[in-house]
């Protein structure tokens, strides 16, 4: 029998963060306040009382001077205020999922909209989550979904916009979307379900699968405790829930194989450890007594095999040989250059006395008495059924470039060579792929022939299916507004191209600065780094448009704040028009200086008097606040009797006064 213990059990990066958050304010401060419990675990809320945290369920019993911790579930906006309100330090402890949950409830509350939040009406984080918007509706899956919209038709063409509770289970949310989308005319889909709890909740499922009896160790109070174990319960027979390794009954594993132990996010790692070790010793214990005296005979005369493979433990490590009881007559010994594939490793960095090994027979002498082992050769031959296996499941490796070879390049898994074609190394046709030896990468195995040892890989095939996931990342993400940090991928004459994360946006000339600009390329290059937001975006066609000017620094705001009619400016001339000079006051805005009023005489054209490129100085004549408009005049400052001409306004702009070009 044996004990599966899950990856992901234990501590989330939200609730390390918030009982980190904890322990430092307490120390800190020399005490601090908990508004509930910080996270649903009472030994951690124990032992954070023991620290001087006191825990109060309402903002009237907290004192001034007090410095009160926010939990991870979150806090309803109206005690947030009200705390505010009352000048009290807070820390700020929400998960940064459940804050995202919120956000967008407060934005779908300015928006008018309905936020829809799928998950159980009680928990606090939901409830903390709906008090963003008094508008709120809750429901705890799909099947309450349909009562809801069924119950008023005209519900279908409300503007929601439908979030998860960051516990919910995968199954429930997408059975929600699927009624959303089908029946809802003006629905925004928001995922805010933890990526944490969804690998948590999908390793449960796979481990309860395969296991005889399932444990799950968490706070009762914990909703995604509940939801690993309602997740275990669909897939294995015998499952139990508990909060400490003293609740764990000997008698569960009666008649078991193999046993799997999961946790919530809320349980501490030494609470995992202690049911794991308690789990480990009643099999020991139990297997111990079932062994009978005839077993432990049979064993004693058990035979050994060149070829082989055998388990013992380890009783010994010299300097030239480790020691391994067998369970027979004959005693096992490992020399040190069988022991492991690198030569300059110690002994004791690889195996310690009263370790389980498994090992390959090398040599059996029954005339003294013993047999000699290998641990090398059968790790070898455990890489090879590793790299079979990975080929059949399409299962990613990790390795190290050590060479370019002819047509391609050899990278170095676990001691077997892979070969990689050139057209399979992720790298633009005719690159150097010299550089990339020293690289650790990931790769898919192609093609195994165990009898020539060759093996071939792809790192293409990774890089294409990490490029897929992270382009339906950001369309499942994508809203108007949203920022990210992009790389400049190619440059046209209208715009730059720009790679978010696996998906390509575009950035138009007008966007790039509020300066003007007659290429793309005066303000950056490929390769460069620009933070963006988005536009606009268009799923169907896979369009996006980006923006990177700060709408912060608006120039013509700028303009305002340091210009009034009548002033003087200097101003540069950045483009000559049949009908006057469109010339630059401040970085952004440009005032028109009508063909009338560059010079105190006719002129045919404003060439005969300006170029491009030139600096005048210019008096403000006329201002259009709302159609942002500047007139100016040269001639004002000649003649100071000249009658101004119409403003801005009464002739073409720049814009109007060319043909429109497609972009």
């Amino acid at each position: 029998m044996k004990v599966l213990l899950a990856e992901t059990a234990g501590f989330c990066y939200g609730v390390k963060r918030a009982v980190e958050l904890a322990e430092t304010t307490a120390r800190e401060c020399g005490g601090c306040v908990m508004l509930g419990s910080i996270i649903h675990n009472s030994s951690v809320v124990r032992r954070l009382q023991e620290m001087g945290v006191r825990q109060v369920e309402d903002v009237s019993a907290v004192c001034p001077g007090d410095t009160v911790l926010i939990r991870a579930h979150g806090e309803q906006k109206q005690t947030i205020e009200r705390l505010r309100a009352l000048d009290i330090r807070c820390v700020d402890a929400t998960c940064p999922n459940v804050l995202r949950l919120q956000q967008i409830v407060a934005r779908a509350d300015g928006e008018g909209r309905v936020p829809l939040i799928i998950g159980e009406p009680n928990h606090p984080e939901v409830i903390g989550a709906a008090s963003w918007s008094e508008h709120s509706v809750i429901l705890p899956g799909p099947q309450a979904i349909s009562a809801w919209l069924e119950e008023d038709p005209a519900r279908c063409d409300l503007p929601i916009t439908a979030v998860a509770q960051t516990t919910c289970i995968r199954e429930i949310w997408e059975s929600s979307v699927e009624i959303l989308k089908k029946e809802c005319t003006n629905a925004k889909i928001f995922d805010t379900i933890c990526e944490a709890t969804h690998r948590r909740q999908s390793e449960a499922a796979r481990l309860a699968a395969q296991v005889d009896a399932m444990v799950v160790v968490g706070d009762r109070k914990s909703a995604n405790t509940k939801h690993l174990t309602e997740i275990c319960r669909e897939r294995c027979s015998r499952v139990v829930q508990i909060e400490e390794a003293g609740e764990f009954s000997p008698d569960f594993l009666t008649g078991c194989s193999v046993a799997g132990l999961t946790a919530g996010a809320s349980t501490p790692a030494c609470i995992i450890k202690e049911v794991y070790t308690t789990m480990s010793e009643e099999i020991k214990t139990t297997e111990q007594a079932e062994e009978s005296f005839e077993e432990l005979l049979e064993k004693s005369f058990k035979t050994l095999n060149t070829g082989e493979k055998v388990t013992g433990v380890v009783t010994a490590i010299g300097p030239t040989e480790v020691q391994v009881d067998l369970g027979c007559k004959q005693a096992g010994y490992i020399a040190i250059e069988e022991l492991s594939a690198d030569p300059n490793v110690k002994p004791e960095d690889v195996v310690k006395v009263g370790d389980e090994i498994e090992t390959y027979i090398i040599r059996v002498n029954d005339v003294e008495g013993y047999a000699m082992l290998s641990k090398k050769r059968l790790d070898a031959v455990k890489v090879w059924e590793d790299i079979e296996e990975a080929r059949e499941n399409k299962a990613t490796l990790e390795g190290k470039v050590t060479e370019e070879n002819k047509g391609g390049i050899v990278v170095n898994v676990k001691g077997v060579r892979v070969f990689v074609p050139a057209s399979q190394s992720g790298q633009p046709r005719g690159a150097n792929l010299s550089e990339m030896i020293g690289q650790t990468v990931s790769l898919r195995v192609t093609e195994v022939n165990r009898a020539r040892r060759r093996v071939v890989g792809s790192i293409r095939a990774v890089a294409y299916e990490a490029r897929q996931a992270a382009q339906a990342e950001v369309w499942n993400n994508i809203e108007v507004g949203k920022r990210y940090t992009g790389t400049v991928k190619s440059m046209t004459s209208y715009g730059v191209f720009v790679d978010i994360g696996g998906v390509d946006g575009m950035v138009h000339i007008s966007e790039l600065s509020w300066s003007r600009i007659k290429n793309p390329a005066e303000v950056c290059s490929v390769g460069d780094t620009l933070d963006v937001y988005v536009i606009s975006f268009d799923p169907e066609k896979r369009k996006i448009s980006l923006g990177v000017k700060d709408r912060s620094t608006n120039p013509w705001d700028v303009f305002m704040s340091t210009y009034k009619v009548g002033d003087v400016a200097s101003v540069r001339i950045v483009k000559l028009m049949t009908f006057g000079a469109f010339a630059e006051v401040v970085p952004g805005v440009d005032g028109l200086i009508h063909i009338s009023q560059i010079a105190d005489r006719r002129i045919d054209k404003p060439g005969d008097i300006l170029s491009e490129g030139q600096v005048v100085d210019a008096k403000i004549t006329a201002i259009d606040e709302e159609k942002q408009k500047i007139s100016l005049s040269i001639r004002a400052l000649l003649t100071p009797a000249a009658v101004d001409e119409p403003v801005a306004e009464d002739v073409p702009d720049e814009e109007s006064a060319e043909a429109p070009v497609e972009e």
